[in-house]
């Protein structure tokens, strides 16, 4: 019946003029447990399901979605589509125009053994409930409030388009995070494991669970970071060596690589909703740092948060490779933007439910390993800051200027790690901050996040990730409390 009722509304626009039509039907069933301070808190389970339409008719596009699945509902669906387009024509200063589908077909899923249709709230508090026994307060560190989450997300997908296309997909994902207040000596902080308000996540059934190793990796983390916390030592300041960990890597990549190099964006469709780009559209082939630099989005990473094989316009996803060797190389397109800017779309065009219009989003975004091993990034610096973790970050609209508070962060004297220092600050500008990179560490890692974009809000599951980083003589600052 679905497949009917996608197929039906292509038929209904196509033969009230438009030029251009896709059909897809999407849902998505979410499952949320949370954890606060030992005790269930009420779990949320969400389930969307229905057919959002995109047309062109004379150049003008509209979108239009309904959760009433019959054939009544689909079919006046697709007149208001070609209704709405076609009055949007008549005051139209530009027309829009696509660039060539795929028009491939076929059903692909993402890997899953342990099923997530068959996982109970039970079964996922129950995970969070033996999470929370090895949480321990100790070494003067107290624990006031624990908030531990863990969800479930099933994503389907039936997409068609007058191009050709008919795709079939399911995407499951599974993802942890929690939220915990420190107390120490009379002062709380804020923070999160992982750290920087990131989740632990992937693509897969429940053995994903496996692969964070949350047992082991939830309490490691909780001291290290309650190390950091009692860190009294003034950072040094001044221009220095910095090297960066993957989590604030990653970061830097999502931001200051993956948002600049979406090419709505690029082009001022996002300006007045996540705001611009320091990259313009024919800066394609531009020098942005050091012969170090190489930044791709990759939605084809097996397990990833990202993942997808076929975006939401049918066309297939492919490794992107944004910077190389320090040349901004390619951009983040859907088929408008790719046609607008003379090349062939990228397939970076996602959608988060039935009721949300396609738009160039990232999958997973990192800096490509390098060849150093860990203590050769840092056997040659002779002074510097080891920022591990962050706690506090800042960028502006055009994706420029960047602020990056430490959370984990240590000295670096004589090619050594030294002793935790207190609230280190890296305030830097994109530019600079590519141009001084001198060395990437042979790891990589990834930590879930969840990007936010549009106007309505659609918050995409991603990854970001990389390896450790060296920065050569930049300027180091610490925090002041007032």
């Amino acid at each position: 019946m679905s497949e009917e009722l996608i197929q039906l509304v292509l038929e209904r626009s196509l033969s009230l003029g438009a030029e251009y039509c896709e059909a897809r039907l999407q849902r998505n069933i979410d499952q949320i447990a949370i954890l606060r301070n030992g005790n269930p808190e009420p779990s949320v389970f969400l389930d969307s399901n229905g057919i959002g339409v995109r047309i062109v008719y004379d150049g003008a596009m509209s979108f239009v979605a309904t959760n009433l699945l019959t054939k009544e509902s689909v079919g006046r669906l697709a007149e208001s589509a070609v209704k709405r387009a076609r009055s949007a024509s008549l005051i139209l200063k530009k027309k829009i125009q696509l660039g060539r589908g795929d028009g491939e077909g076929g059903k692909w899923v993402a890997e899953e053994k342990e099923k997530l249709e068959d996982v109970t709230i039970d079964e996922m508090m129950g995970v969070l409930k033996e999470l929370d026994d090895h949480v321990m307060a100790d070494n003067g560190i107290d624990l006031p409030s624990r908030l531990l989450f863990l969800r479930t997300m099933i994503e389907k997908k039936h997409y068609v388009n007058s191009d050709g296309a008919k795709l079939e997909s399911q995407v499951p994902r599974v993802q942890f995070h929690s939220i915990l207040a420190m107390k120490y000596e009379g002062r709380t902080s804020t923070i999160t494991v992982p750290a920087g308000y990131a989740q632990l996540g992937g693509s897969g059934g429940m053995e994903i669970l496996d692969r964070f190793d949350l047992f082991n990796y939830f309490p490691r983390r909780l001291s290290e970071i309650s190390d950091a916390i009692k860190a009294e030592t003034k950072p040094p300041q001044g221009e220095l060596d910095v090297v960066l960990g993957p989590e604030i890597t990653g970061l830097v990549a999502h931001e200051s690589s993956g948002h600049p190099s979406e090419a709505d964006r690029i082009l001022g469709r996002e300006a007045a909703q996540a705001g611009e780009s320091y990259i313009g559209s024919t800066d394609v082939g531009k020098k942005i740092g050091s012969e170090e630099v190489y930044v791709s989005d990759d939605p084809t990473l097996p397990h990833s948060m990202g993942y997808y094989k076929y975006d939401d316009e049918g066309i297939r996803g492919r490794k992107r490779h944004l910077i190389s060797g320090g040349i901004i190389t390619e951009l983040l397109h859907n088929r408008e933007t790719a046609l607008e800017l003379g090349v062939s779309s990228n397939g970076a065009s996602r959608s988060m439910g039935y009721n949300r219009e396609p738009i160039i989003r990232m999958s997973n975004t990192y800096v490509e390993p390098g060849d150093y091993d860990h203590d050769e990034l840092f056997e040659d610096v002779r002074s510097g800051v080891y920022f591990k973790s962050f706690m506090e970050w800042n960028i502006d609209d055009r994706r420029m200027n960047q602020r990056y508070v430490g959370l984990e962060a240590f000295s670096i004297e004589a090619g050594e790690i030294g002793a935790p220092i207190k609230d280190p600050v890296l305030e830097i500008s994109t530019s600079r901050l590519w141009s001084s990179l001198d060395a990437r560490g042979k790891d990589l890692s990834f930590t879930s996040a969840t990007c936010g974009k549009g106007d309505p809000m659609q918050a995409a599951p991603v990854w970001t990730g990389g390896p450790h980083i060296r920065l050569r003589n930049v300027r180091v600052s610490r925090r002041v409390m007032t």
